[in-house]
């Protein structure tokens, strides 16, 4: 389980394809403080640590995990969010992720607003995801507070400080992004009949 606060970004530094798998090194700051077996959570994908040189790690993702999420995307020198699964008896900062990403979503838009950023999001409404107007939402595993939900897309406000600590100042008009929308969220709209699942 994680929390959607993002502790550090992380460098891709090698991407190398075993059959259908593909390993991931990354070079990070945490790498003195990751154990073998670790879940960690790259751009809001839950991913195992399998070794661990110096201050570089590898993580494997297989080839579902490739095909729904942006990691088959990658790039060596590709900033990645990051962030340890949370330890029992932590504050919640943010909102409980689960690290398994629910389909991936593209930039609509961004505008600038003395200071702060509006980041809109475009989604396939057919696999029966949803946001809720002032509810949360996982984008590249950053909790973030929908603002403007309609039926296939949504905005988020991102402060500097967001911006400047994620990958969100990378962000492009069509910069495919990982979604995880709120598991409470997800519960309650099918409960009451808004889930098309």
């Amino acid at each position: 389980m994680f929390t959607g606060i993002i502790e550090t970004l992380g460098t891709i530094t090698a991407l190398e394809k075993d059959q259908e798998n593909l390993h991931i090194t990354v070079s990070s700051s945490l790498t003195q403080e990751l154990k073998i077996d670790q879940s960690v959570a790259h751009n809001g994908v839950c991913l195992t640590v399998v070794a661990i040189q110096d201050n570089q790690y590898t993580v494997t993702a297989i080839q579902e995990t490739l095909l729904k999420t942006n990691l088959g995307d990658w790039n060596v020198g590709d900033k990645v969010n990051l962030e340890r699964a949370m330890k029992l008896g932590d504050r919640l900062d943010g909102h409980i992720v689960q690290g398994h990403v629910d389909q991936i979503g593209f930039c609509k838009e961004i505008k600038e607003a003395k200071g702060s950023w509006y980041f809109t999001f475009e989604y396939d409404a057919s696999l029966s995801n949803i946001t809720i107007e002032k509810g949360s939402v996982t984008v590249n595993g950053t909790s973030l507070t929908v603002v403007d939900s309609k039926e296939n897309e949504f905005s988020v406000a991102i402060i500097p400080y967001t911006y400047e600590h994620t990958n969100f100042h990378t962000f492009e008009i069509g910069t495919k992004i990982n979604l995880e929308f709120d598991v409470v969220g997800k519960y309650v709209s099918r409960l009451f009949g808004l889930h098309k699942g």
